[in-house]
């Protein structure tokens, strides 16, 4: 039998009896727990009132940190002409600007004709259109010569087109290539007609064949180009590319390294390895024109410079042997003053000498006037906005502070209604922002100047003439600068350092909630050891009730013993 089980053998309901008490014992603790959530609200309530007094620290230090009155604005007349952006501490005024010329990047235009001819001979019967080295890949299909549809594939030779050429006219139409020129002839007794709106061959396009009214049409340029999404051996380059031996080809575009492979890269992987590399410049290739063509990523009137170190990739694409292109300097004048250059379009404090200036021509020719002046508009934004966090921090403080009545006249009283601590903050906070400034050498010695007065209700702060705070920016902006930012008496720095010294990193306030942090854990402290009494004490009155139970359980087998041997005397006697 388990005799821990509550009146099992004394019927005695005892397990409820220790409870109930254990549950007396805790009284203790109920107190200290009450205690410890009184800590706790209090606790919660400065850190609203501690958060609230940072985002107005915030504010203060904006007006503080040297920027905000020297914040500045810039228009520009004509914003066809230029863009214009500007940084605190530009010099106010108004300026003229002249552009002449605008900024251009410089380009290294390789030689032409790079490509290779179709064909070294006058015989194309080897040459097959796949791999030959149009500058525009030909496509299989159909195309028109003199009404009559020709069907080619891009596995056929270039003489078996000319074949078929032949053959679809009846032998009217004649066509020959001329390697010297490398150039397609089409010859026929009369007019030679090209193409039709169902052509779905590009063969006439990429042969660079076109009506002119005559009976001889030959291709408008040389048909050679560069192959560039082949293997850079087979690329179909004049000059045949090396890259010095066991892939280990190497040049330099403005210093940098670029490394290529002719058995692996093809000439296209090579240029995206020059236009994604620190190079500085983009490179292309126009199949029109058979040409290659470097070009500075940079505007300026500034060189390209290269070097084959391994290989011959720039003489083989004739970039080493092309010609520069010079870009242009931008060239302006400022106020009717001297020519002055600038490499980009985009004229900063190190051209122009402006400090903190940055105009962005648009327009060459253009004539365009930059006015740069104070940034009232922010900074009135930054006195509102001061006003507003200034407000909100003593209404955190009424609100933690404040007893309230309700409807049956219970009053209650806030969780901070008999602390000092807030009440000195909001007293702090006014005499430091509503007071007469001593010292200054300005107009202006109080909010009360600006048009900010105080409420009446409260200790926030309104704006209540906004054409006063207007009329002091634009007339006396320094005289309300200094109000704010005076090194002794400032408004802003005399509140910078109470609100420092309230909830900096060793603040008063930091310290109080600190405290109370700490009142809190020692609360937990306390009741772990009460507890532990209180479960001490359970556990002795759990051990005599179970001894209890144990002597009851052997009394009523003894009775039971007693009672059977008795009943059994009496059956024996009859």
């Amino acid at each position: 039998m388990d005799l821990g089980v509550s009146g099992l053998a004394s019927g005695f309901d005892w397990k409820t009896l220790v409870d109930q008490l254990a549950e007396v014992e805790r009284q203790p603790q109920r107190r200290l727990l009450s205690d410890q959530n009184l800590l706790q609200q209090r606790n919660n309530a400065y850190s609203s009132i501690k958060t609230q007094l940072s985002i107005l620290q915030n504010r203060v230090q904006a007006f503080t940190d040297g920027t905000l009155f020297s914040s500045r604005t810039a228009t520009v007349s004509d914003e066809a002409a230029a863009s214009v952006s500007v940084t605190s501490g530009t010099p106010l005024g108004s300026y003229s600007f002249n552009v002449t010329q605008l900024a251009a990047s410089a380009s290294q235009r390789g030689g032409s004709n790079v490509g290779a001819a179709l064909s070294a001979t006058d015989d194309v019967s080897g040459v097959i259109l796949s791999e030959a080295g149009f500058g525009t890949s030909v496509t299989g299909g159909t195309f028109t010569v003199n009404g009559k549809q020709i069907t080619i594939d891009a596995g056929d030779s270039l003489q078996s087109v000319f074949d078929e050429i032949s053959a679809a006219t009846g032998n009217t139409v004649i066509a020959s290539y001329n390697a010297t020129e490398d150039k397609i002839t089409l010859t026929s007794a009369g007019e030679v007609v090209l193409g039709s709106a169902t052509d779905t061959s590009n063969f006439l396009q990429a042969a660079k064949l076109q009506n002119n009214g005559s009976g001889t049409v030959t291709s408008s340029a040389a048909l050679g180009a560069v192959r560039t999404g082949v293997i850079a051996a087979n690329s179909n380059l004049t000059t045949a590319l090396s890259d010095g031996g066991a892939g280990a080809g190497e040049f330099k575009i403005n210093g940098v390294s670029i490394a290529f492979d002719t058995s692996e890269d093809s000439i296209q992987n090579i240029l995206d390895r020059i236009n994604e590399s620190g190079a500085g410049v983009s490179a292309t290739y126009d199949s029109v024109n058979d040409r290659f063509t470097l070009t500075n990523k940079t505007t300026g009137d500034v060189g390209i410079a290269l070097e084959d170190v391994s290989g011959n990739f720039l003489a083989a694409t004739g970039l080493s042997g092309g010609s520069l292109v010079r870009g242009k300097n931008l060239l302006y004048t400022i106020n009717g003053g001297g020519q002055l250059s600038s490499q980009s379009n985009t004229i900063t404090e190190a051209t122009s000498g402006l400090t903190g200036l940055t105009v962005t021509a648009l327009d060459e020719g253009a004539t365009f006037d930059v006015v740069v002046s104070s940034d009232t508009g922010t900074i009135k934004q930054a006195i509102k906005d001061f006003i507003s966090d200034y407000s909100k921090a003593q209404s955190v403080i009424d609100t933690q502070t404040a007893s309230t009545t309700d409807s049956s006249g219970k009053v209650t009283a806030g969780v901070l209604a008999n602390e000092r601590d807030p009440f000195d903050i909001a007293s702090g906070l006014r005499s430091r922002s509503y007071t007469q400034v001593s010292g200054l050498s300005g107009i202006f010695d109080s909010l009360a100047d600006l048009g900010i007065v105080t409420n009446g209700n409260d200790n926030g702060l309104t704006l209540d003439d906004e054409a006063a705070l207007d009329a002091a920016l634009a007339d006396n902006l320094t005289s309300v600068a200094e109000l704010f930012t005076n090194s002794t008496n400032g408004l802003a720095v005399k509140l910078d350092a109470f609100l420092e010294d309230t909830i900096g990193d060793d603040g008063s306030l930091v310290e109080k909630q600190s405290n109370l942090s700490s009142q809190a854990s020692a609360i937990d402290t306390d009741i772990e050891s009460l507890e532990r009494i209180v479960q001490q004490n359970r556990q002795r009155m759990i051990d005599s009730f179970v001894a209890m139970e144990a002597a009851q359980q052997r009394i009523n087998q003894q009775l039971q013993y007693l009672q059977k041997q008795l009943g059994s005397a009496s059956s024996s006697s009859k």
